[in-house]
């Protein structure tokens, strides 16, 4: 019960309104033309939790199968994708987590799970370390 999980869900075609508004920015306002396609996942690492209740979120809390796909521990990378993940910082509140978090309760209130979530990027398109670089802006710490 002690071991991290991890699952990525990425919204199904059709509904990936998200990743096709970032492909657009990407190659419209950074000019960057080669990229061909964007994915969007959301990645939940998973503690605390018994095999039945994970297995429970994982169909109601995490993805709904109607609209997203669900990958576990890794997901699908074809050649000429480069992924990337942003993570909250330690001390930084997030929200999907901890929502999650409240609805892995409802399913068994005798559960204390553990969840972190980041957001991975899949970028497809020969893209320079440049290129990639150049999509962040490096904010000095204060």
């Amino acid at each position: 019960m002690n071991q991290v999980r991890r699952v990525y869900v990425e919204k199904k075609k059709g509904f990936d309104v998200a990743a096709k508004d970032l492909r657009h920015e990407i190659r419209h306002y950074l000019g960057l033309m080669q990229v061909t396609g964007v994915r969007v996942l959301v990645r939940y690492d998973v503690e605390g939790v018994s095999d039945d209740v994970f297995a429970e979120a994982c169909r109601c809390v995490f993805a709904e199968p109607p609209v997203d796909l669900l990958y576990e521990e890794s997901f699908p990378l074809k050649e000429g994708e480069t992924s990337f993940s942003v993570e909250y910082l330690p001390g930084q509140f997030d929200q999907r987590a901890d929502s999650a978090v409240q609805c892995v309760r409802f399913l068994d209130e005798t559960q204390e799970p553990m969840i972190r979530t980041a957001t991975t990027y899949v970028i497809e398109g020969p893209l320079s370390e440049e290129e990639l670089q150049g999509m962040f802006v490096d904010i000095p710490p204060q």
